[in-house]
């Protein structure tokens, strides 16, 4: 969502800034829209003060005995009445469609966001590990899964088609394992809020964080009109919707370990295999909410406490910003974390952290006002994975499996498997 009156002053920027997401000028038919809403506005208001002065005349006129003075009058409250409902609904409908078109724009995008048309064009900041070498011919997770009896597609089809997993035993404790241990690491050292939210919202919470409209094919929706949560970014961040924070009490910083639901309707044919893209996955959430000073210093904090995760873990990773054409609908910077597969032998995304600015919190009129002043400012929102535990599991399976097959428990996850230190043994 967009502030009306930065496009009114500067429509060329605004177009230009479109234009590096590759969308066509927009600020000719929004500034029409909005011409005309205010238009319609103004008429509006000018026709319920002749009303309102019309109504008042009416009872002067009977006091005076002229009762076709009244008359008239009554006749042109009757006519303007019609006519304040007819321009109040043109109004609306104008509104409407503005507020829509609005919607339906990716945000605008940091001057530092490097130019490009696909993840080829993404630029590497930096890496952590190196890569082991194996003595063998590295597995993918889902042939160490499936020899070890432990993770079973073909089962999950039956009972729900494509892109499901089950997973038993150790494999079941070892997900369990990482979610634990990720929540207990952003909460203890990190200084995030542990939330357990709900997995159903109603579609204005997805409207709020931009899953809506543009990209409900991707979402799942209920019988009784709620939506599946495809992160629990949407649910953290609108705690705070339609509301004035105090800016004293930010930053806000919030976590959360939650089911998530995706359609994946852009992705036929990729990943078809495996746990890499599921319709059900879980993940750890990491969410913030800031004063517009604070939030680029806080994507770089967010990142560093979701690399974290895969320091402790010992995995090889490497972050690269996104380009202009591979960032995400409402992102002004984005840093993507890709760990190493062995399996695959290429690097996978694993996390993507990034600052939204104003764009979410316009959505969900969120606030916050500085001390002791009146006005108040929207807020800045981030979030990012801290991480996906499904993909986590398939890299610590991966970099951990042995020539045997077997899989060895890094020791951080230890503590919360009983001890166990190798899987399948």
């Amino acid at each position: 969502m967009f502030d009306l009156k930065f496009i009114r002053e500067n429509p060329e920027d605004f177009d230009k800034a479109l234009a590096r997401r590759g969308e066509a000028a927009m600020s000719g038919k929004i500034l029409s829209l909005d011409s005309d809403h205010r238009a319609l506005s103004t008429e509006a208001q000018a026709v319920q003060a002749r009303r309102n002065e019309a109504s008042k005349l009416i009872g002067r006129a009977k006091a005076q005995g002229d009762e076709a003075g009244a008359t008239a009058l009554m006749d042109e409250v009757s006519g303007l009445k019609a006519k304040l409902a007819e321009l109040e609904d043109q109004e609306r409908a104008i509104g409407e469609k503005l507020n829509m078109t609005l919607m339906s724009l990716p945000n605008m995008i940091y001057d530092d966001v490097p130019e490009g048309d696909s993840e080829d064009d993404n630029v590497e900041v930096r890496r952590w590990g190196a890569p082991a070498k194996y003595a063998f011919e590295p597995k993918e997770h889902f042939t160490l899964g499936e020899d070890l009896g432990l993770m079973d597609f073909e089962r999950a089809a039956k009972m729900s088609g494509s892109r499901f997993v089950v997973l038993k035993g150790a494999l079941a404790r070892l997900e369990r394992a990482l979610g634990q241990f990720m929540l207990d690491l952003h909460t203890s050292e990190h200084g995030y809020e542990e939330v357990l939210t709900p997995a159903m919202v109603r579609g204005e919470a997805l409207l709020g964080t931009g899953q809506l409209p543009k990209f409900g094919d991707d979402a799942f929706q209920t019988t009784t009109g709620h939506w599946l949560i495809p992160t629990s970014e949407v649910t953290l961040t609108n705690l705070h919707s339609d509301e004035i924070l105090d800016e004293a009490d930010l930053p806000i910083r919030l976590t959360a370990h939650s089911q998530c639901f995706r359609a994946e309707a852009g992705s036929a044919g990729r990943d078809t295999r495996g746990m890499i893209r599921q319709h059900q996955f879980e993940k750890v959430e990491l969410v913030s909410v800031t004063t517009a000073d604070q939030s680029d210093d806080e994507l770089e904090r967010m990142t560093g406490c979701a690399e974290e995760v895969l320091k402790r873990l010992h995995l090889p990773y490497r972050v690269v910003k996104l380009c202009s054409g591979d960032i995400g609908f409402g992102a002004r910077r984005t840093y993507d974390i890709e760990v190493w597969l062995p399996g695959q032998d290429r690097f996978r995304e694993i996390s993507s952290c990034s600052v939204m600015g104003d764009f979410q919190a316009r959505r969900m009129k969120m606030r916050c006002r500085p001390k002791s002043e009146k006005q108040t400012r929207f807020v800045h929102t981030l979030n990012g994975s801290g991480l996906a535990v499904g993909r986590t599991l398939i890299a610590v399976m991966e970099n951990n499996q042995q020539a045997d097959g077997t899989i060895r428990v890094p020791q951080a996850l230890r503590p919360y498997m009983g001890g166990i230190e190798m899987i399948g043994a």
